[in-house]
């Protein structure tokens, strides 16, 4: 199967931590392996007898156990070499894919044992990329973001800067109303596949039909699909370049990503706005929503329940899951929406080797789905709070 991207179109006890990823490479007579662009990882590479031999470690511990490793091979003639990933603190959950251009990813055939990975690949002159995803980086984000930036009430600008200094990208598209919806995505560097139902999901937001024209009159919306670019161009495997979880910092909020969002969401209310709904896009080893309980007081009170189960008759045989549940002290973002605002939040998963096309197929149909149970409620049944 060939994966396609079309970015357009589309309290933890710190070990280790360093905030910068450095370059490793090693060069053999004929192969050279480097991880000197942005999103790779391989913090240790060495050649024997031809093979490559590389290890993964993580930016500190503990942490989740995500490894990810982006890593480019070289070689001056035509071969296929074999590869193998040892992993400290972690096992393996990514797949290995590779690409010449970026956009087109080839799955590759593996094996794990003795939690080492084992794959082959093809190499050649020109650059192959090998990663435990396709590659989205910072950079991709921005080039989307200028691009949606070209539509009408459509704007994009720097919501602030990152630990490293890198900036937070923004879309905002403004309607007629005072109501928000909410839209963030990779808080966690690794979950690509949460990226790709972001693209697709707010692609159809605000395309040109007149769902989305109804939609964007009486609603705004805000984006920050990119919370951690830190995260991502260090190719960490969870946190931010403190080590830190962002999705655990919805509470306490000791980093300045969560705070630069947080503090854009008062702005709103202090302004007249009111928040109504929120989506935060990850990833996971299955498919799954992970949603407030109905009982919990939000409104309007089976909004979400009824998405779903729209979404369940309109996708079969797709399995939709929902997981409700609360953490009041875990600082996660969709438990802060809900307790701040009392409106719904949602964490929307995507698994990891879920087929691309279904991806992006669920997302749109999503989005539709979402808009016309919004557009069907009125003002007054979002009793979320309000700072006026």
């Amino acid at each position: 199967m060939l994966y396609k991207i079309s970015f357009i179109i589309l309290s933890f006890v710190v070990i280790a931590c360093s905030s910068v990823q450095p370059v490793t490479r090693c060069d053999g007579p004929d192969l050279k392996i480097s991880s000197n662009f942005e999103n790779a990882r391989v913090n240790d590479c060495k050649i024997v007898d031809g093979k490559i031999k590389l290890s993964i470690t993580p930016e500190n511990e503990p942490i989740n156990d995500s490894p990810w490793y982006a890593f480019k091979i070289t070689s001056t003639t035509e071969k296929e070499v074999e590869v193998s990933i040892s992993y400290q603190g972690g096992h393996q959950r990514y797949t290995p894919k590779a690409s010449q251009n970026r956009i087109n990813w080839q799955p590759l055939k593996y094996r794990v044992r003795n939690n080492v990975l084992h794959f082959k690949v093809a190499v050649s002159p020109t650059p192959t990329f090998i990663a435990g995803q396709e590659l989205i980086t910072n950079k991709d984000y921005d080039i989307w973001m200028k691009s949606l930036a070209k539509q009408p009430n459509v704007r994009h600008y720097t919501l602030g800067q990152s630990t490293q200094l890198r900036d937070i990208g923004a879309l905002e598209v403004t309607g007629e109303g005072d109501e928000w919806i909410v839209v963030l995505g990779r808080q966690h560097p690794p979950e690509v596949t949460g990226a790709l139902a972001l693209f697709p999901f707010v692609n159809n937001l605000i395309a040109d039909s007149q769902l989305s024209a109804r939609f964007m009159q009486r609603f705004n919306i805000l984006i920050v699909p990119d919370l951690n670019p830190d995260g991502v161009a260090l190719g960490n495997w969870r946190h931010n370049a403190n080590g830190v979880d962002l999705n655990r910092d919805w509470k306490a909020f000791k980093q300045v990503e969560s705070r630069l969002v947080r503090d854009k969401l008062k702005a709103i209310t202090q302004s007249g706005g009111k928040i109504v709904f929120a989506v935060d896009f990850h990833s996971t080893k299955k498919d799954i929503f992970y949603t407030m309980p109905s009982d919990y007081g939000l409104n309007p009170p089976l909004l979400v329940e009824s998405w779903l189960a729209e979404l369940r008759e309109t996708v079969s045989p797709f399995v939709i899951r929902e997981q409700p549940g609360h953490n009041s002290d875990k600082g996660i973002f969709k438990q802060f929406i809900a307790d701040e605002y009392g409106v719904h939040g949602i964490t929307y998963e995507m698994g990891d080797n879920t087929d691309r096309a279904v991806i992006k197929k669920l997302a749109v149909v999503a989005s539709d789905s979402l808009m016309q149970k919004m557009l069907t409620t009125t003002p007054s049944e979002f009793k979320g709070k309000s700072l006026k």
